[in-house]
């Protein structure tokens, strides 16, 4: 009975493995072709006019591929063959690159508006060599307007969130402080909002990149770490609240 006890439960043990791999395999990600198709799909839906860009940048190195293979090849088969491979691998790759940007396009376009955008790309697609917080350094309860700050070769840039009419006297704060505590490094604005003159969600990261070098790399740690605990010092007291009122709780 022993015998028979211990391989029913090695049999139960192995109908569990079992279980939980399929488990797993259902619940695994999906292959790099389906992950691919899935952000084409998700792209399509809110950038109709992505497919034709797509399609260029896949179609057009093959027809030069064919087109050089063919004035250049000296009649040799193999030639035209490798031209044509080789405009394909090309046209592979800049259909890669254009849908990458059409789709990172599409999901900024989903959320611009929305408190705490900025947020989002300075916490997924700051450039090398820039640091940045999702958090803002400066917020306004009410209207939810906010200034956010990046550091990087350039210098300090701060970016407001929200109509320029509510945000100025923000940015210029801020502006002032870092000037007063940092009087050597640059300081660019930039401004996210429903302004006309205000750059778009999906341009942040590149207007970065093309602000001009003035920090080298030690330059722009040390200011970075200066300012996040300058930032750690003064956090802000909610609105409505005395800290000279605030009574103890009573021990129940």
């Amino acid at each position: 009975m022993g015998s028979v006890d211990a391989g029913e439960r090695c049999s139960a043990a192995g109908i569990l493995e079992t279980m939980a791999r399929k488990d797993s395999a259902a619940t695994k990600e999906p292959g790099r072709l389906k992950q691919m198709w899935q952000v084409f799909q998700m792209t399509r839906r809110y950038d109709a006019s992505a497919v034709w860009y797509i399609a260029a940048a896949l179609v057009l190195p093959i027809i030069v591929g064919i087109i050089v293979g063919m004035v250049f090849s000296g009649g040799s088969v193999l030639n035209v063959v490798l031209w044509v491979v080789a405009g394909v691998l090309l046209g592979v790759l800049l259909g890669m690159i254009v849908l990458g940007r059409r789709a990172e396009r599409a999901a900024y376009s989903q959320i611009e508006g929305q408190p705490g955008a900025v947020g989002a790309v300075l916490r997924s697609s700051l450039k090398r060599g820039w640091r940045g917080s999702e958090m803002p350094i400066a917020m306004n309860g009410r209207s939810r307007d906010a200034v956010y700050r990046a550091v990087g070769r350039g210098g300090v840039v701060l970016i407001s969130e929200g109509p320029k009419s509510r945000t100025n006297k923000m940015i210029d704060k801020e502006r002032r402080e870092i000037t007063r505590v940092l009087p050597n490094v640059p300081v660019t604005t930039l401004s996210v909002g429903p302004d006309a003159d205000s750059l778009p969600l999906h341009k942040v990261s590149r207007a970065l990149t093309k602000v001009k070098p003035a920090l080298t790399k030690a330059e722009v740690l040390a200011v970075d770490n200066r300012l996040t605990s300058l930032s750690k010092g003064s956090m802000p007291i909610p609105k409505g609240v005395d800290p000279l009122k605030v009574r103890p709780q009573r021990a129940r």
